[in-house]
């Protein structure tokens, strides 16, 4: 696996640096040798913010990228949640690998129900849909939208663009400004 650490407004040491390799490289043996994985490391400037050393970690593989943030008041200890949080991640994606190869090659029967199960057996403390909202969409600009989301007080809001006439996404971003999601 290919890692690269980056640091934003710090310098990286040789010992944070071997630090952060000796924690994340393990996770490279559950995935694919063409994986990287990049390490983006900095402090928060901000005075008021107690947990202000940040360690950002993102890994490319072949499916989806896995993204995992922490913040703690030591960059080690931040090197360390994201570690785990990383970990779970990886181990997530390579059990629905392995139950879903298991599935196309046929040595295991097919998800009765779509591969919906009842709530009562499916209880692996991940997340689930727990509230299902429908409303309808009318075209609009994405200024407009993003009024519309601060008036709701969301963080994301779905419309029509008026433009385009595609379902967009607009949504709040950390730094406060906003992001467009547009479907290609």
């Amino acid at each position: 696996m290919n890692f690269t650490v980056k640091g934003r407004n710090i310098t990286v040491t040789e010992a944070l640096r071997s630090y952060a390799e000796e924690k994340l490289v393990k996770l490279g043996r559950n995935l694919n040798s063409a994986s990287r994985l990049e390490l983006e490391l900095f402090c928060e400037r901000n005075p008021r913010i107690e947990d202000n050393q940040v360690a950002e970690a993102t890994i490319f593989t072949k499916g989806p990228v896995l993204r995992a943030r922490s913040a703690s008041g030591d960059m080690y200890a931040s090197i360390d949640l994201v570690a785990d949080k990383l970990d779970r991640q990886v181990k997530k994606y390579r059990s629905k690998l392995v139950s879903h190869d298991a599935r196309v090659r046929g040595s295991l029967p097919p998800d009765p129900g779509g591969g919906f199960g009842d709530e009562e057996e499916e209880d692996d403390g991940g997340p689930r849909i727990v509230k299902t909202k429908q409303f309808s969409i009318k075209p609009m600009s994405a200024e407009e939208a993003a009024l519309q989301m601060e008036l709701i007080g969301h963080d994301f809001f779905v419309f029509r663009n008026a433009e385009s006439n595609d379902t967009n996404v607009i949504y709040r971003r950390r730094d406060g400004n906003y992001g467009l999601i547009e479907p290609k």
